[in-house]
């Protein structure tokens, strides 16, 4: 017996879920396949806790982690911007009616060996250790050129060209010093190197807003997270597919990708065709269409204390910019708990993650693992960031890149919006994307 799809999805990662999700609701025939016998692929959630302790072969876990089944373990934690894109898909796919977000109650960076609060609006610059007074004056300027900037009202410019001026030139009009740049660049912008330095100001400019709209939506932290982890996301995309008469079968081989002429014709699953249009999948189920471009470490650490200096926030995110341990890329940690009904009354996941620039990994990231101390237990992971080796317009086999070091959404969002675009022919936007920034009332 022979199946006619659409479109064919292997993997349950987030990527994989939200794209199938997409194409559901626009009224494609889906069909998804998972070799393995639970959600998510790279970016599952393990638990009982036993899982990741037998998954990583570490003994334990100790007694002292309460309940194995009150924890769920992100292999690759990320938060949300409130106002980011993929809230916006989420919000526009109605999968958020299986799910419950809450907020990330601190933002902070690392400078001089210890983690400061991200300043993002004039309190907190006032109160920010970060800087010195004549900095806090220059940085709450740019804050406010930032925020009433207005794409389509060249008087909100104040003789900037958004598309000729450079970050650079920018942060040099407004005389910042060094120190500000870095928060701003990596902290509040969320760029994991200096290469933004010189670009259009105009990209600064919508991330500078993003940050600080999402942080006025929620007051701790511009940063949300699922209730019961990132696990919940797959789950809740499945249940969508099936409402829309998609299909999902999961722990199945997946035997070949049959082709015809270049391109992509049918799935062969335990002895079954799958016709299809359109294949779109992770980078496992095609080994040979990807190349390894670098390695990302990540360290998962369990804790039953808060991390230090950050108000005894039950959840946080810290990034380490590179400048400060003379890198060229930036170290997340991303830190949830009990509040959040990951792990079980008064625990916390840690979890400390980067690009690989050296054979030694694990030396690298000491300086965010230095921050947490005592961890009760670490579980290490080196993967290598796979990408696709062409578009797939010829083959029609759209392979999404592997997930990056940072601990935020944003880059992932880019590779959703480019497999859409490859996919489709059109591109992803919603109403109130944040290229369009609104008139501001007060200009």
């Amino acid at each position: 017996m022979e199946q006619e799809y659409d479109i064919i999805v292997l993997g349950t990662g987030l990527k994989e879920c939200i794209i199938s999700g997409l194409m559901t609701l626009s009224g494609k025939k889906v069909l998804h396949i998972d070799k393995n016998p639970y959600y998510g692929g790279e970016s599952a959630s393990i638990s009982p806790l036993e899982e990741l302790y037998k998954k990583f072969k570490v003994p334990g876990p100790p007694k002292s982690m309460g309940r194995g089944k009150e924890w769920n373990v992100d292999l690759i934690p990320k938060f949300f911007l409130a106002t980011g894109q993929l809230v916006k898909i989420l919000v526009h796919s109605e999968v958020t009616r299986y799910l419950d977000f809450k907020v990330v109650e601190g933002s902070y960076v690392y400078k001089g060996g210890k983690v400061h609060k991200v300043p993002a609006n004039e309190k907190d610059a006032d109160a920010s250790d970060l800087m010195g007074m004549f900095d806090k004056r220059r940085f709450k300027k740019l804050l406010l050129f930032a925020l009433n900037f207005d794409i389509k009202n060249p008087r909100t410019y104040h003789d900037v060209d958004p598309h000729k001026t450079s970050t650079r030139e920018l942060f040099h009009r407004y005389d910042l010093g060094l120190d500000v740049i870095e928060f701003i660049g990596h902290a509040i912008a969320l760029h994991n190197s200096e290469s933004y330095l010189d670009l259009p100001c105009v990209e600064i400019i919508s991330r500078i807003r993003l940050y600080s709209d999402s942080l006025a939506c929620r007051n701790t932290s511009p940063y949300l997270y699922p209730v019961y982890g990132l696990g919940e996301l797959p789950q809740g995309f499945a249940r969508l597919n099936a409402e829309y008469g998609g299909t999902f079968l999961l722990n199945r081989a997946v035997d070949e990708i049959v082709m015809d002429n270049g391109k992509v014709k049918a799935v062969k699953s335990e002895g079954k065709l799958f016709h299809c249009k359109q294949l779109i999948c992770d980078p496992s189920y095609v080994p040979s269409r990807v190349r390894k471009v670098g390695r990302v470490i990540r360290v998962i650490c369990l804790l039953n204390h808060p991390v230090k200096n950050t108000h005894d926030a039950s959840s946080c995110q810290i990034i380490i910019p590179q400048t400060q341990l003379s890198r060229k890329s930036d170290i997340y940690i991303s830190v949830v708990s009990f509040a959040h009904n990951v792990a079980s009354d008064g625990m916390y996941i840690a979890t400390v993650s980067t690009t690989a620039e050296t054979n030694n990994p694990e030396q690298e990231v000491q300086p965010g693992l230095e921050l947490l101390e005592p961890i009760i237990s670490k579980f290490v992971s080196v993967s290598n960031l796979l990408v696709p080796n062409e578009d797939g317009k010829k083959s029609q086999i759209f392979v999404s890149r592997s997930y990056s070091a940072a601990n935020h959404f944003e880059t992932e969002c880019e590779d959703i919006k480019d497999m859409y675009q490859r996919l489709t022919g059109t591109e992803l936007c919603f109403a109130g994307s944040r290229h369009q920034s609104h008139n501001s009332d007060d200009d």
